[in-house]
């Protein structure tokens, strides 16, 4: 019995390491390390081809997401942007149009306050924000619910999007730490993604509200 049970574990750990899981027996999984961006990767992101996931602003914490939340459109039922995260969505918009980053397509989580910072940060998107409510918040899902979430989540981020345009994604910090463990944090920060279809997508580097100034300075 001690000889099969050994057996059985090498095979599992065979097969996690299969999937990239585990890099070796014993061994835990790389942890997430935050880059910056530069001057020279927001000259890339002009050129399009990236995904920009911006995590929505600052919330009212006093109001928690109450569950099920049932109507997406009932916001008396979810934590809401406050007025601060409402000024940060419009900032954050702004800093991407003062970068000349062009957009294409801006989708959004159903949850009011991540539809509400993509109207404030994007109001004259054409052909305006588009809901999806696959983009869910995961944090107050069981394992088995935020399958679908993240599928559609991994979906958006590894489409390939043309050259010459950039896809925005405004959601939540939980979908990012299930993807990839990285809780993106502050509020409003813009995580840059490069697409590479199938599934498959690079982090590539991070733009919290405060690091705009210097990447915009003359």
């Amino acid at each position: 019995m001690r000889g099969v049970s050994t057996w059985v574990r090498l095979a599992l750990l065979a097969v996690l390491a299969g999937t990239g899981l585990v890099a070796q027996a014993g061994e835990a999984a790389p942890k997430f390390v935050e880059r910056m961006a530069d001057t020279a990767l927001l000259e890339r992101v002009r050129q399009g081809g990236y995904v920009l996931y911006i995590r929505h602003g600052t919330t009212d914490n006093s109001r928690a997401d109450q569950v099920p939340l049932g109507d997406f459109k009932d916001c008396s039922r979810q934590r809401v942007l406050n007025e601060a995260g409402r000024q940060l969505a419009l900032q954050v918009g702004q800093f991407i149009r003062q970068a000349r980053l062009p957009v294409s397509q801006v989708l959004h989580s159903p949850l009011c306050r991540a539809r509400d910072t993509a109207r404030l940060a994007f109001p004259q998107q054409p052909g305006g924000v588009q809901q999806v409510d696959g983009l869910l918040y995961t944090a107050n899902l069981t394992q088995a619910e935020k399958q679908p979430v993240l599928k559609e989540t991994r979906h958006w981020l590894s489409e390939p999007v043309a050259q010459g345009a950039n896809r925005v994604i405004v959601a939540h910090a939980p979908n990012m730490a299930d993807l990839i463990g990285y809780f993106v944090r502050p509020e409003g920060t813009v995580v840059i993604i490069q697409p590479q279809g199938q599934g498959q997508f690079a982090y590539v580097a991070s733009i919290p509200p405060k690091l705009w100034p210097s990447l915009l300075a003359p």
